[in-house]
């Protein structure tokens, strides 16, 4: 149970982070707006989560099956995850706390293929939210890519943990999906409170993650090399 509420706040914390987060609120903002009724609009913003959901255990479970499936790699993965997983926790965390920064992706969608999608109504909106979620930032690529997939690894999990990673990502475009279609919010106030939030909850989690990466290099790495 804790390794999925790790996974599941991980996906939390991917859906929030400064890059995700304005993608997520303006295309959800935007769907919104190609509909009359706001029950339609939160059926596009449940569409659009559902899509990102989707692409990453997708994405997850494929890395996960090749990995597993390359004999040599699987069983040094398994045997020596624990030697490994000091230094990545370290290194997300350092990427959490701001203290490395990696390159940011230059992959994007065109306006007008945005525009196209979201004219096709849920479906569109799915296949949106799925392309999106392949827009990877630094802080989400460290998540992902460094911190879920050894995870996964680990558990030897090629679905429940990238299943429970997909759920926390969607859960805060729902929330913002629900509050825009109900009319509570305005969309800049909506993303200033949420930005606070990221900050706070980043910081918490990078030193948690620096935390946890010295003790597993205490424990399993140092004293291999002495």
């Amino acid at each position: 149970m804790l390794i999925l509420s790790s996974a599941l706040w991980f996906g939390v914390l991917t859906s929030i982070s400064p890059c995700p987060l304005a993608t997520n609120v303006a295309a959800v903002s935007f769907l919104s707006k190609q509909v009359d009724k706001p029950s339609k609009s939160l059926m596009m913003g449940a569409a659009y989560s559902l899509g990102r959901m989707l692409s990453y255990i997708l994405l997850a479970a494929l890395l996960l099956h090749s990995a597993m499936s390359a004999p040599k790699l699987s069983n040094f993965l398994q045997t020596q995850m624990n030697m490994l997983l000091g230094p990545v926790l370290l290194f997300v965390g350092a990427c959490l706390l701001g203290l490395l920064r990696l390159p940011s992706s230059k992959w994007a969608i065109s306006n007008q293929l945005q525009q196209k999608l979201a004219k096709k109504g849920q479906l569109g909106a799915l296949a949106l939210g799925a392309l999106f979620a392949l827009s990877f930032c630094p802080t989400s690529a460290a998540l992902f890519f460094a911190s879920l997939l050894p995870l996964a690894v680990a558990q030897q999990s090629s679905f429940w943990i990238p299943a429970a990673y997909g759920i926390g990502t969607a859960m805060p475009v729902l929330l913002v999906s629900l509050l825009l279609a109900v009319g509570t919010v305005q969309i800049g106030s909506l993303f200033n409170k949420i930005t606070v939030i990221e900050r706070f909850a980043r910081m918490l989690s990078g030193i948690i993650f620096i935390a946890a990466g010295i003790y597993y290099c205490w424990f399993y790495l140092i004293p291999l090399l002495e």
